[in-house]
């Protein structure tokens, strides 16, 4: 695994132009990395497009994770009819797409996600939210599951953003969050569009494969170090963290 770790590392050197990775913030995706929950996600939104027409399937939404609810609604509107929906029309989608997600189960955190988060804050490391996401069912919950992690002026979310993920603009705002430069953010994520984001800022990133998108695509997506799991995350932390929280 130290060899993984070093093999990551470079890449994120070569990549980023950046001599050394001295990691102090973790910026972190919140659904299907902090959170079980892409199935519920991509059972509401399946359930949304095809009462309003719309050809898709629900696995093509693990692919647009990190997106904003707008951004989806969006792509999907000109892919099957050429036209972009009014404001209000997102607005509403949107509501009634959350009005489906609350009526599944209860999502729980993603296994070992809460102990790596209270293993970063051990270690020192400031921990932000950056998520697409505007749940309130899931946003409300994380000072419960994750106490102390994630401050209200730690939280990048669809609400104070201007582009969502690919753009890389979340993760550069939770960097201006934490006060670092990208040479001292780790980003975790777990989808290609997420990966995008993150790579693109110049972070650190590492892809967890928590859902059905294959190893070798967040890789291609730019991924410094991809993992199985979450609790792969967790269990190699110790190993991790002494790597590439000091300069290299």
């Amino acid at each position: 695994m130290d060899k993984k770790i070093a093999q990551s590392i470079e890449h994120w050197k070569q990549r980023t132009g950046y001599p050394t990775l001295s990691v102090k913030a973790a910026l972190i995706d919140m659904d299907g990395t902090l959170y079980d929950s892409m199935r519920n996600h991509t059972a509401s939104w399946y359930r949304l497009m095809t009462e309003q027409g719309i050809d898709c399937t629900r696995d093509e939404f693990y692919l647009y994770e990190g997106m904003t609810g707008a951004s989806t609604i969006t792509r999907l509107w000109k892919r099957q009819w050429d036209k972009t929906p009014t404001p209000e029309e997102v607005k509403e989608l949107y509501h009634q797409k959350t009005l489906y997600f609350n009526e599944l189960p209860k999502v729980n955190p993603m296994p070992g996600a809460q102990n790596m988060v209270a293993g970063l804050m051990a270690h020192g490391i400031t921990t932000v939210l950056v998520t697409g996401s505007g749940q309130p069912s899931v946003l409300d919950r994380l000072a419960t599951d994750y106490p102390g992690a994630f401050a209200d002026n730690h939280r990048v979310t669809a609400r104070n953003v201007t582009h969502g993920k690919p753009h890389p603009e979340p993760y550069l705002k939770g960097m201006e969050m934490a006060a670092v430069e990208p040479w001292q953010a780790m980003a975790i994520e777990n989808a290609p569009i997420g990966v995008e984001s993150a790579v693109a800022s110049g972070a650190f990133t590492v892809a967890l494969t928590t859902g059905p998108i294959p190893t070798e695509t967040l890789a291609a997506a730019g991924a410094d170090l991809v993992l199985p799991s979450m609790q792969a995350l967790d269990d190699i932390l110790p190993i991790l963290l002494p790597l590439i929280s000091d300069k290299q």
